[in-house]
Order: C-alpha cells, then sequence, then structure tokens
C-alpha cells in the first residue's frame, strides 16, 4: 500500500548555503529516510520552495525560505528472504559482513527481490524503520564486487556511520586482479569521474566535468608469465564504479570486467585455456575495512582473504607445469625414456624431432637456410640436405656456430610454447641434447640426465642411428663430457638394464615429479596467504 506523505519546514538563517537535499536529510533523519531517498522525490518536482517547484537538489538556501517536500511511503514493502550472511561481527548497532559476488546489495527499479538488503531483513528485521528501500545500508558494492560491509542495524548508528563515510574516517582497501603488469610498483590516480558521454550506463574519466575521485594501488604480485598482476588498491572517495574506471583508465583493467575492459577480457575469453573460464565476473574484493564505533568512536578493523573464485583464479596464474628437461650423451637412452613418459601419460618435446619439422619442405627452418646459403642445403622438394649439411658442419665449427644460431632460436620458441600449453599440467618433460651447453638449464624446473655404460651406449648408437664411431665421437665433441653434463644435473636416470627397466624408471620419474609440482601448488597457497595476513598488517599501520 502506498501512502502520501506531507512535510512542511521553513528555512532559518543557520541553514543558509545548505544544499535542498542535506536540509531535507537532516529532517527526516529520525524517520530513517535516506539521502538518496530525497534527492529522488526532490528530482521528481515533489519539492517546494516558497511555493515553487524545485527538482533541484543542489540548490543552495538563503536561510529564510518557506520549504515543503513530498513523498510515497512505501514501508513494509520488501519482503524478507531467507539467505546465509556471512558475519564477522554484530553488535547492537552494526554488523560486519563478507557479501559475496553475485547479490546485489539493495533493490533498484526492476530488481524487488533477491538483494542483500532482503536477507538483511530476515535476520535483522527491526532495521525496516531505518529506510524505505535501503535499510542498514551506509555503503555498497557492485553486485559481482566481494568482500566486507558495514550495515547499521539502528537509526543512530546510520547516521553516524553515513557521515564517517562523508567524511573520509572511514579506511576501505580492495583487492583487485587486473589485466597485465603495471610498469611501477605503486601510483595514484585523480581522475575525476562522471558519467560516459555517450553510454550513460557507465562511468568514465572526465577531463572537465564529473566529481573528483582519488585513488591508491600498489602491486602486491606478478604472474610470472605477465598475463596479470594483484593489486592492492585504496581509495578515499566513494564514486560509482571507482577503482574499475581508474584500473582501466591505468590501462590495466580487472580480470573478467566486460564493461570496463571489453577488448581484454574478449581476448581473455578467446585464449581457449583453462584460465578463459575462470573469470566469471570482475575479481575485485573489498579486502581491509576500519572505521570508528559509531557508539565511542573506538576503532574497528576487519579484513577478509578473496573468496574460492578469486583464489582459485590466482593459484592457476601462479601455477606453471614442473618443467623437466633431459639431458644426456648421444645413444645414452633419452628418446627411449621420453616414449616411455608418454606412454604413462605425460606430456613430451622433442628437440630433435623439432628440428627435423624445421628442415622439412616449406617450413622455417629450411628457408632460413636457404635465404642464408642458396640452394647449398636444400633439396629439389625444399627440405633441408641434412647429411650434407651435417658434413659440411662437422668440417666448419664456424659454419656449425652459424646454423645453431639460425636454427636454435626457433626451436626455443616452439619449446616455450610447448610449456605455455602446459600450464596446468602437473608435470612436461622436454629432451633437450643441448639444454646445458646453451645456458639455459634455468628454463627448467628440474634437469634430469640419462646415463648409460660407455659400451652399451656406443653400441646402441651404432646399432638404432647408423653412427660410426668417429661420428659419434664428433657429436660427443659438440656437447659436454658425460661427467660434467650428469654433475650438472639435478637428477640422474641410469639406463643399464633393459627397456622394461627403463619404462619403469620413467613411471618413478613421472610420479616425483608430480610430487615435486603438488608441493609447490602448496607452497603457492600458504605463500598467498601469506601475502594476504601482510597486506592486511601493512594497512594496520597505514590506518592506524
Amino acid at each position: 500500500m502506498v501512502e502520501e506523505r506531507r512535510w512542511q519546514r521553513a528555512a532559518m538563517a543557520k541553514d543558509a548555503g545548505l544544499r535542498l537535499d542535506q536540509f531535507w536529510s537532516r529532517e527526516l533523519a529520525a524517520e530513517g529516510l535516506s539521502r538518496e531517498q530525497v534527492k529522488d522525490w526532490i528530482r521528481s518536482g515533489r519539492a517546494l520552495v516558497d511555493g515553487q517547484a524545485c527538482a533541484r537538489p543542489n540548490l543552495r538556501l538563503r536561510g529564510a525560505e518557506a520549504l515543503e517536500l513530498s513523498g510515497e511511503n512505501r514501508a513494509g514493502e520488501l519482503a524478507a528472504e531467507s539467505g546465509a550472511l556471512d558475519l564477522l561481527f554484530q553488535d547492537a548497532h552494526l554488523a560486519v559482513l563478507d557479501k559475496p559476488a553475485g547479490l546485489t546489495t539493495h533493490p533498484a527499479p526492476g530488481l524487488t527481490q533477491g538483494t542483500l538488503v532482503h536477507r538483511l531483513l530476515h535476520h535483522f528485521p527491526d532495521i525496516r524503520l531505518l529506510d524505505e528501500q535501503r535499510p542498514g545500508i551506509v555503503h555498497r558494492l557492485d553486485k559481482d564486487t566481494s568482500g566486507l560491509m558495514v550495515v547499521a542495524l539502528t537509526s543512530a548508528a546510520r547516521l553516524t556511520l553515513a557521515r564517517d563515510f562523508a567524511e573520509r574516517r572511514v579506511a576501505k582497501a580492495y583487492l583487485a586482479l587486473v589485466h597485465g603488469a603495471p610498469r611501477r610498483d605503486e601510483g595514484r590516480i585523480e581522475a575525476a569521474l562522471g558519467r560516459h558521454p555517450t553510454q550513460k550506463t557507465k562511468m568514465a574519466v572526465l577531463d572537465k566535468g564529473g566529481r573528483p575521485a582519488e585513488s591508491a594501488w600498489r602491486v602486491l604480485w606478478r604472474d610470472p608469465l605477465g598475463r596479470a598482476s594483484l593489486l592492492l588498491v585504496r581509495i578515499f572517495t566513494g564514486r560509482t564504479h571507482q577503482i574499475r574506471v581508474h584500473l582501466a583508465h591505468l590501462g590495466h583493467a580487472i580480470v573478467g570486467d566486460a564493461v570496463y575492459g571489453p577488448r581484454q577480457h574478449a581476448d581473455w575469453k578467446a585464449r581457449g585455456d583453462a584460465l578463459s573460464g575462470l573469470a566469471q565476473r570482475q575479481m575485485l574484493h573489498a579486502f581491509f575495512l576500519r572505521f570508528p564505533r559509531p557508539e565511542n568512536g573506538e576503532s574497528l578493523r576487519f579484513w577478509r582473504e578473496p573468496p574460492p573464485d578469486f583464489q582459485v583464479l590466482l593459484a592457476a596464474l601462479d601455477q606453471r607445469c614442473l618443467r623437466v628437461g633431459l639431458v644426456g650423451l648421444p645413444g645414452s637412452g633419452k628418446s627411449a625414456l621420453l616414449r616411455a613418459l608418454a606412454q604413462a601419460g605425460a606430456p613430451v618435446f622433442s628437440a630433435d624431432a623439432v628440428v627435423a619439422g624445421l628442415y622439412a619442405p616449406g617450413r622455417d627452418g629450411a628457408a632460413l637456410l636457404a635465404r642464408r646459403f642458396g640452394q647449398t642445403y636444400i633439396l629439389p622438394d625444399g627440405g633441408v640436405d641434412k647429411a650434407r649439411l651435417l658434413a659440411a658442419m662437422s668440417g666448419s665449427a664456424g659454419l656449425r656456430r652459424e646454423v645453431m644460431d639460425l636454427i636454435h632460436p626457433l626451436v626455443w620458441n616452439r619449446l616455450e610454447e610447448f610449456w605455455a600449453a602446459q600450464a596446468q599440467v602437473p608435470a612436461a618433460f622436454a629432451e633437450i641434447p643441448l639444454l646445458l651447453e646453451s645456458g639455459r638449464a634455468r628454463d627448467a624446473d628440474l634437469v634430469a640426465g640419462v646415463w648409460r655404460p660407455e659400451a652399451s651406449r656406443r653400441e646402441d648408437a651404432a646399432r638404432s642411428r647408423g653412427l660410426k664411431p668417429e661420428d659419434l665421437d664428433r657429436f660427443d665433441s659438440w656437447q659436454w663430457s658425460g661427467p660434467d653434463k650428469l654433475r650438472a644435473c639435478q637428477l640422474v636416470v641410469e639406463n643399464s638394464g633393459t627397456l622394461a627397466d627403463l619404462e619403469a624408471k620413467a613411471r618413478g620419474l613421472l610420479a616425483l615429479a608430480r610430487r615435486l609440482a603438488r608441493d609447490r601448488r602448496r607452497a603457492s597457497a600458504a605463500a598467498f596467504a601469506a601475502l594476504f595476513a601482510q597486506a592486511a598488517r601493512d594497512l594496520d599501520q597505514e590506518t592506524a
């Protein structure tokens, strides 16, 4: 039932300079009417100033006007709805809760159920007296932003908290997972915000007009691959969508924010990997809240880690598969071990196989060699004459280095693509004969050397690869010696038995790698927990 109500007041000299909406908010505070409700009524033509309609909430009073305001009383219209509240604190005056993402804070046109307010009415029925549409709400979070909110349970607490927010006595900090990596470790944004000039449902940074808005940020963590960064953001004003707009203006929109980072969001969704499905909302979390207790001014402080969806995405970004590089002299059994690992279900990469592919007709390696040496080492079909090239390289160290300088960057590029494709796999294995010699051993998390007794190695090289003793010696000379290789490895796989023995060792190596990967994931989770706790401690000192 809708009941029309009317209030009449006379402005006094002490009211000179006061805005019209401020005057009525003060006068009607005891009735639980919010300033936003008063503004809405004024804008809709329900205010009279000296008998004349006024639709300007920001009208400045002279201090001698006859004022009138009417409005609809919709008390009792909102229905209480059951639903969980994650309460961190509650007393007679207020409650602090962790709002889940996906829950709208309060009703709005077209949204008359399923909000946080409806749940609050179920848990705290008396707040119905505080406000018609937003009982208990003194600040808000966007629907898809998770995190801490303080809710007023009494009229006095609502007025005090609203004033503390307006006068910046409340400290708020957020965690934001953004696209890319800011060049600086911290920064400040002071950029006025207002309605987007052409898209009225959005906010934007405006060169002219707008309301002052100030945010400060610092980097807490960077994704090792540069895809995203975790920022701690403090805001000193409370503008609509402030953090989302400011970070997008910075060039690092929030991951999952399709409104203020449409291009970056589209690129993210187009990735096609596991990460692309892990940002179903903007990754923004109200992490820290500090404010004076309304009844006595005592400082209350709360922080809460981000919810599971946020942390799952963080973990996925921090998770690299355990990169295992396999090395060993020719004939030691690297390729056989790699095949056994593949049969056991592990992702594998063979540098030799990549080179063979690059030398095929029409491929990049053949094209580079043809561009550099003409048709000297190219077959009629366009592929590389590997026998002729090998013979030439054997007779010229300079030519060998030149060919390696042409071909090896292509191999490393393919390897990086392989590692990146396995980002969500616990462990992957790459056979790279010259990994140690190239100085890129750090590209692998674990280097495993394959050792075989010398006589068996030479016999196998002759039988399976058709290498003459002098050819094997030449290949050996291009690499570190067997003992030097093994000393540089973290793990040695002995290949002195049968093929079945090697296959069993492959399964053992895979199990070890997966266990190390699990340990690393646990360490990552512990590191993020410590990061959140340290951020809260830092904010304690900054806001004390």
